[in-house]
């Protein structure tokens, strides 16, 4: 079979008609260089709104790149070497990560949240010879430089990016906007022979000389893996990769115009999404994004600075969307600046896409993508009237990004539109491969150029894509397969039921039985058995969850997506106790 002839391609292309286009014309130009290019064009217009804090130009954020790429030079690194970022949403972020770029090295995505295991684990993997972060982490960064082969770390501190009277206030309550309950908001730097101070790297007078790199074929981002369903593994992204998603993702959302309101960026940098459709799209449409650094966030500083800042793109996860709907300053919110609203990284429920238009007056529609396509592929038509929206979908294939459904036992049988299987991609955003890691990749990338994503999904007729669940998720009760997003889109739709979780605990007879972890709304009640009995009124009897239990928030990653694991985790515990 051709790629000509993929079931369901004639049916997407005709679905997105008139919406948007299906092939683009590509500029090759890295990431760094259009960065550049803009500080060059347009160095008085805005790029980060820190609003803790400063308000930082084109010209002020391309003046520090510059000094710390010539810092990072004057320390050894050359073209190749592997710099980390373990940082929150902060300029220090999108400097370092520049910085990078523009002497040829290749930026290590780290979460701040990690513990040192896991950072450990991730630096020795990548093998990075710096990190830049701040000091509220260094103690943490300081142990893994002891194991592994760092050789140095420069630690910034949040209040060199805050206005006058925030930084007086931060000093005077030794608070940090990252985290309030943080008593290193002013330590300083401790003694070790190899870290060095953030400012001094922004205020030095060293040499600066930019680095040509392979468009094509260098690699720009290690982007670890979540490690959800097994050891977390670097995505090659090269800066071919990264350049064309953003342009895919801008020509998806061409209803924004350039050099219109802001981004809001909720979503951390370092993770995939947050890199493309915050960050780097933002320079694509001209516009400043606008930077939230606490963690959890603050909503009620969201809803005011939508209107503040006039947020014309909004890319978020569920939970986000959840939280902001559910927020009581929400009715009396203006979110008419809103355009397009982007909901990724977890499964949207088709009820919180209901209420969020219910209370903004936005749609808000379902992309996806992963860390190994850069991350987007899929993405809802947007700007179509109430009738034309699809519940439930991730949408249409973006721009020259090819799609379909293959046996989960053999790849070489691709599916009919309808049939349930294992969703593989191809197109010019597909990684170069797992970092050092040549099994993981030939059985991920076939030599044909298609990607197996390792998810479950089905193209209907008109050619959109459902996402069923991740192959792993799938829960066997007594023989039946259980897809939990299936049960989670039934536990939203109960009126009681803010957030909902779904996933496998061990049975002695069965197997494997469904449990559920529910949140209720502010001022609902339910219990155990009417949340029982009201699924058994949509589901099979088997897929009904044997055991609900009430939680007052449910575990997330930094970007805001539910970790089903560690609810099991938590479940096998609670079982070893009782």
């Amino acid at each position: 079979m051709t790629d000509e002839n993929l079931p369901g391609r004639d049916a997407w292309l005709k679905s997105l008609e008139g919406n948007r286009e299906t092939s683009i014309k590509y500029e090759d130009i890295t990431p760094y260089d259009l960065l550049k290019r803009r500080a060059k064009n347009e160095p008085n217009d805005p790029m980060l709104i820190f609003p803790k804090g400063k308000t930082m130009s084109y010209g002020d954020v391309m003046n520090d790149i510059e000094r710390m790429a010539a810092h990072f030079q004057h320390l050894g690194i050359v073209k190749g070497d592997k710099i980390a970022l373990l940082l929150p949403n902060t300029p220090h972020y999108v400097v370092g990560h520049y910085a990078a770029l523009a002497i040829g090295a290749v930026v290590v995505q780290a979460n701040p949240l990690y513990t040192e295991h896991e950072l450990t684990h991730q630096i020795k993997d990548s093998g990075a010879k710096g990190i830049v972060s701040l000091t509220m982490f260094q103690d943490k960064v300081n142990s893994v430089m002891g194991k592994t082969n760092l050789e140095f770390a420069v630690y910034g501190q949040i209040q060199t990016y805050l206005g006058g009277i925030v930084r007086f206030l931060g000093k005077l309550l030794k608070k940090s906007v990252f985290d309030p309950k943080s008593p290193k908001f002013d330590a300083p730097v401790k003694s070790h022979p190899n870290a060095y101070y953030y400012g001094d790297f922004i205020t030095n007078d060293y040499a600066f000389s930019e680095v040509e790199v392979d468009y094509e074929n260098d690699i720009a981002i290690l982007q670890y893996t979540g490690g959800t369903t097994g050891v977390s593994k670097g995505a090659m992204l090269t800066h071919k990769n990264v350049s064309v998603n953003a342009q895919q993702a801008r020509a998806s959302i061409h209803m924004v115009p350039d050099k219109t309101g802001s981004v809001l960026t909720v979503l951390p940098m370092f993770h995939v999404f947050g890199l493309t459709a915050c960050m780097n799209l933002a320079i694509q449409l001209g516009i400043p994004q606008v930077l939230n650094v606490a963690s959890p966030p603050d909503f009620g500083d969201i809803l005011g600075w939508i209107e503040k800042y006039q947020i014309t793109f909004f890319p978020g996860v569920p939970a986000m969307m959840n939280a902001i709907v559910s927020h009581p300053k929400a009715p009396s919110t203006d979110f008419s600046s809103l355009i397009a609203v982007i909901s990724g990284g977890a499964p949207l429920p088709i009820e919180t896409a209901r209420q969020f238009h219910k209370v903004t007056g936005a749609h808000l529609v379902e992309g996806y993508g992963l860390s190994e396509t850069a991350p987007l592929t899929h993405i809802n038509p947007i700007g179509v009237p109430d009738d034309q929206l699809v519940e439930g979908s991730i949408g249409l294939p973006a721009a020259d990004t090819l799609c379909k459904v293959v046996d989960q036992g053999d790849y070489s049988k691709t599916l009919p539109v309808g049939e349930v299987g294992e969703l593989c991609l191809k197109g010019p955003q597909i990684f170069k491969g797992y970092y050092g890691m040549e099994n993981e990749t030939k059985n991920a990338l076939k030599d044909d150029g298609w990607f197996k994503t390792g998810d479950i999904a089905r193209i209907d007729e008109a050619g959109y894509t459902y996402i069923v669940d991740r192959m792993k998720d799938i829960i066997i009760v007594s023989g039946y397969n259980v897809v939990p997003r299936e049960v989670e889109e039934i536990l939203y739709q109960h009126p009681a039921i803010l957030e909902a979780a779904v996933a496998g605990m061990t049975h002695p007879k069965k197997g494997e039985m469904v449990a559920s972890w529910v949140v209720l709304k502010e001022g609902q009640e339910a219990t155990e058995e009417s949340v029982r009995e009201y699924c058994k009124e949509y589901l099979a009897p088997y897929k009904v969850p044997r055991v609900v239990t009430f939680k007052d928030e449910l575990p997330k990653s930094m970007v805001g997506k539910i970790l089903r694991r560690k609810l099991q985790e938590e479940g096998l515990e609670e079982e070893k106790l009782s």
